[in-house]
């Protein structure tokens, strides 16, 4: 009975960490780094940037602890942008929380349905966040390809910012035709 205990407690131990780790990723943002898409030709540049808040309710719909101490765990995500990208998202998320202070990673899909300066239709957004002891960055990119409706061919790169606990986002984007 001990030894079943003792392993709960040990497993609340690294769920309360991961925790931890997954709320400096999203939600505090501190320390929070994007990195720049390669092109061909060195970083790429886009013609537009939309800029606003966005909420986020992040709810775990699975936990699966592991006896070397990692713990995944599947989120699903309910946002709603405001600003220049005026639309609402789902999406899911995957973790990896380790026993080490500071390290964790998680990648997720979203997909955006709304308007983005006016135009309508919907695309999805790749993310992939890293934390190792405390170093971290994020990647957030429109998946190619994604774009529907007057967003059809939108590439483009999306920043996150939390400014006394507010949600900023800034998306530079580009649409066919206009380079």
């Amino acid at each position: 009975m001990f030894e079943e205990y003792t392993g709960f407690a040990r497993q609340m131990q690294i769920r309360t960490l991961f925790f931890a780790v997954l709320s400096a990723l999203l939600l505090t943002g501190v320390g929070l780094s994007t990195e720049l898409e390669l092109g061909e030709n060195g970083p790429m540049i886009y013609d537009h940037q939309a800029k606003g808040t966005f909420d986020v309710k992040v709810e775990p719909l699975d936990q699966q602890p592991t006896d070397d101490g990692l713990t995944l765990g599947r989120y699903g995500l309910d946002k709603q942008y405001h600003g220049g990208l005026d639309a609402g998202a789902k999406g899911q998320m995957l973790t990896v929380g380790t026993p080490v202070e500071g390290s964790a990673t998680y990648i997720a899909v979203e997909r955006v349905e709304g308007s983005l300066d006016g135009k309508k239709g919907s695309f999805a957004l790749q993310h992939r966040g890293v934390m190792g002891r405390g170093e971290q960055s994020l990647l957030i990119t429109v998946v190619q390809d994604s774009g529907t409706g007057e967003l059809v061919g939108l590439e483009g790169e999306l920043a996150i910012e939390i400014v006394d606990g507010k949600h900023r986002y800034d998306l530079r984007y580009s649409l066919p035709g206009e380079r």
